[in-house]
């Protein structure tokens, strides 16, 4: 089953046509409500409430300025379980200062008393504005009604509720078999901008009726990230508020406890959160601010995968690659520069370049067949696919980028207007 995404002039062209039909998932209910913290008549915050004995793991933002709200995941992380998430867009309470780790603190005991835990049970995420104090005092009046409305099933709205200059809600879903127990992961994510993410993206929240303890899904989600979200950038930028978590309610029927992240039983498992972290990082992609173009830039023939992992993050950093692409021009010469200039090694005689599986560059030079229409048709459609050849081991990896236009300076111009 699913439904049709209504397009608007708004929305990303590259958006995708349709959103799966979300399951409920046992042992976590969902709320909504405009607590206005940024823009009125916006939905904002988002609280999630799940079963005892749900555990929890996530890997957050290494920026050296770090919000207050993950400062507070962070310290609370250790416990393994979890309760609930509030989370809210419109300001990231990040550079805030006392302020901001208080109005964390007041998020968390608003929630407690509304839900009648403890506040040590409770994550938090905010995203939005950094530098300006978050009035917490607004989620109070809302605290109780979210509390009492929530219910299971709609992860389509939650996802709207965290949106920021996003500008479709993007959620993912599968289903896998542990033991005779047949499991479902739902994902969310917002992230249009400032997206390089280092260890998480901007934010994004996985769901699983499974039972798998804390140390094992710490696991699991570190090792998930790294082809996935660590693959993907926008614009070059880290956020401060950089927040990936996944909580597992345990409730599936037949579901047998996993233990270890190395337990034969989580084959398919993995495969299926693999699958989903994948689909919600493409989905940042598609909607990276102003993007008409989605690049999957691929780079073999590296002396490792790691040193393929930096030259493809170089080209898929650099404006001058990525305007090219924004004007529909195959210029190999930005790409030449952006190999060189990533610091690892290469062999300019060597070097191949495909821009759409058309060759471009070959040995060093401009392709002998190179067919100036050809290319020109190729860099016409919506998704790119560029492909750099080393010639210099067995390395390959794999990132995904979009095009820089005028459309990302309009919008973060004016972003805090």
């Amino acid at each position: 089953m699913v439904a049709t995404i209504i397009m608007s002039a708004s929305v990303s062209p590259l958006a995708p046509q349709h959103v799966p039909d979300m399951p409920a998932i046992a042992g976590v209910r969902l709320a909504t409500a405009q607590a206005g913290i940024r823009y009125a008549g916006r939905t904002d915050v988002l609280l999630a409430l799940f079963d005892a004995g749900t555990t929890v793991a996530g890997v957050f933002t290494k920026s050296k300025c770090p919000s207050a709200p993950v400062e507070w995941c962070r310290d609370h992380l250790k416990s393994g379980k979890a309760r609930a998430l509030v989370v809210n867009s419109g300001n990231a309470n990040a550079f805030t200062g006392k302020s901001g780790r208080a109005a964390a603190k007041l998020t968390a005991d608003a929630a407690a008393k509304a839900a009648g835990l403890k506040p040590f049970e409770i994550f938090l995420a905010s995203t939005g504005v950094i530098g300006e104090p978050l009035d917490a005092s607004k989620f109070v009046p809302v605290m109780q009604g979210l509390a009492t409305r929530a219910h299971a099933g709609d992860f389509f709205t939650a996802a709207q509720a965290i949106m920021t200059t996003d500008t479709f809600p993007k959620v993912a879903t599968a289903q896998a078999r542990i033991g005779k127990a047949t499991v479902t992961i739902n994902g969310i994510a917002k992230g249009a901008g400032m997206i390089a993410p280092d260890m998480a993206t901007m934010l994004s929240f996985i769901f699983t009726d499974a039972a798998i303890a804390a140390p094992a899904l710490q696991a699991l989600l570190k090792d998930g990230v790294a082809d996935t979200f660590n693959a993907v950038t926008i614009d070059g930028d880290t956020s401060t508020s950089d927040t990936l978590m996944m909580f597992a309610t345990g409730k599936a029927a037949g579901a047998a406890r996993i233990a270890r992240a190395t337990d034969p039983r989580l084959k398919a498992f993995k495969k299926a959160l693999q699958q989903v972290l994948g689909n919600l990082s493409e989905q940042v992609a598609r909607d990276g601010e102003g993007a008409r173009k989605l690049v999957e830039i691929v780079v073999e023939g590296a002396v490792s995968k790691a040193s393929a992992r930096r030259i493809a993050m170089s080209i898929a950093n650099s404006p001058l690659v990525k305007t090219a692409i924004a004007g529909e021009d195959a210029n190999w010469g930005r790409v030449v520069m952006a190999v060189g200039k990533a610091g690892e090694p290469a062999n300019r005689d060597k070097l191949s370049i495909w821009f759409g599986g058309i060759r471009v560059a070959h040995k060093g030079a401009r392709d002998p067949g190179y067919d100036e229409a050809k290319v020109s048709a190729a860099m016409k459609k919506p998704e790119i696919y560029l492909k750099v050849a080393l010639g210099l081991g067995k390395g390959r990896d794999r990132v995904l980028t979009c095009d820089l236009t005028k459309e990302y300076i309009a919008i973060n111009g004016d972003y805090r207007s």
